[in-house]
């Protein structure tokens, strides 16, 4: 829809580009200017999101140890202001994954909500390390495939074996006769009942789908 100012009753790009919310004007920048990540005014608004508003708000609380409130409260027991929601959030806001603080979060997030085995993404830790593997969530798993896809991960093996996780495990079907027996579809009657939890949906196809289209694998294009 090329033609889409058209349909406002005013222009907002300049409201959009002004500079008190630095990753809204990124994001303007990059997503309706459709400017390259290399102009000048798109890496200043960049260094931006890290230097002023919330994301450097939010980093001056993380903890030495990547993490934020308590270590091992990083979900299930600090919903929406835990480590987990933290990482969300600068995931979308548009946090630099190059900046040092970032990489800690990220870190820690690889060290103790994956689980070791399988490469989902638990809501506690293991004893030996890693997430436990009998509390692997897929809206968790998907959340956070998509952020450290969105910090520049990618290509580390940890989040492909998340990725991995997804194509071989989330399910996306209704109402079918029988569900799926065996791990992980025993564990959580919420997640794996008799039909797909809406939010492991949307979580795992948010994750697929912020891989660039040529470095899909074909069983994540047949996913998708």
């Amino acid at each position: 829809m090329s033609n889409w100012k058209s349909m406002l009753k005013a222009d907002l790009i300049a409201w959009l580009l002004e500079s008190d919310n630095p990753s809204v004007k990124y994001f303007t920048l990059i997503d309706i200017l459709e400017k390259p990540r290399k102009n000048t005014d798109v890496r200043k608004a960049k260094k931006q999101i890290m230097e002023t508003g919330v994301v450097f708000k939010i980093l001056t609380m993380q903890k030495n140890g990547g993490y934020w409130g308590k270590l091992e409260d990083f979900y299930i027991r600090s919903k929406y202001n835990g480590t987990v929601w933290t990482f969300i959030i600068l995931a979308e806001l548009g946090a630099n994954g190059g900046n040092n603080r970032i990489k800690k979060a990220c870190e820690f997030i690889l060290d103790n909500s994956q689980d070791q085995q399988s490469g989902g993404f638990a809501y506690l830790s293991a004893k030996d390390g890693g997430g436990d593997h009998n509390k692997i969530l897929p809206c968790l798993t998907g959340n956070m495939v998509w952020s450290l896809v969105k910090f520049g991960y990618l290509k580390d093996p940890r989040v492909q074996k998340g990725i991995d996780w997804i194509v071989k495990y989330q399910r996306f079907d209704d109402a079918v006769e029988k569900a799926p027996k065996g791990w992980p579809y025993d564990k959580r009657e919420n997640c794996w009942g008799k039909h797909t939890c809406h939010m492991g949906v949307v979580k795992a196809l948010k994750a697929l789908a912020e891989i660039p289209i040529n470095k899909r694998s074909s069983d994540v294009k047949n996913t998708i």
